[in-house]
């Protein structure tokens, strides 16, 4: 039982650094962040564009953390060649539990649009909303603290 602080150590630093790369921001890749506000008035405009954009799907944090738990488990099992099994077995077995773990966690983020609405006055905004309903680009919309809904 000596094996299991030396490899828990390490597990608990490497769990540690990697929880803090994971981020829940959306990312906006064709429009400039800056123009994604809210706003506290009300305004007409109408809608230009409307780009779906997912939750993080990678899954990839608890795929690798899953792994580096289980082989860590699976090392604490019998000797030899039977010790050097059970360690691969854990890391697969691990890898693929912290994977269906994250992916449930991720299923709870939903998936958000960016609508883009030109105003009368020319100017273009984008509104970063979780559902759509029944918009469609065309479509005259009021503008309303930031939420975008049809006219």
């Amino acid at each position: 039982m000596t094996k299991l602080p030396t490899v828990l150590i390490p597990l608990l630093v490497f769990t540690a650094l990697a929880s803090g790369c994971a981020t829940t921001e959306p990312r906006y890749s064709s429009h400039n962040q800056s123009n994604v506000r809210s706003t506290p008035y009300r305004s007409i405009g109408v809608i230009e564009s409307i780009e779906r954009r997912e939750g993080n799907d990678s899954a990839l944090l608890g795929t690798v953390v899953g792994g580096v738990v289980g082989a860590a488990v699976g090392h604490q099992v019998g000797e030899g060649r039977t010790n050097d099994v059970a360690t691969v077995a854990g890391a697969a077995g691990g890898a693929v539990i912290g994977r269906k773990i994250d992916k449930a966690h991720d299923r709870n983020n939903d998936d958000s649009y960016a609508i883009s609405v030109r105003f009368s006055n020319g100017n273009r905004q984008t509104f970063a909303q979780t559902g759509i309903g029944r918009l469609h680009v065309g479509d005259r919309v009021l503008i309303e603290d930031g939420n975008v809904r049809k006219l």
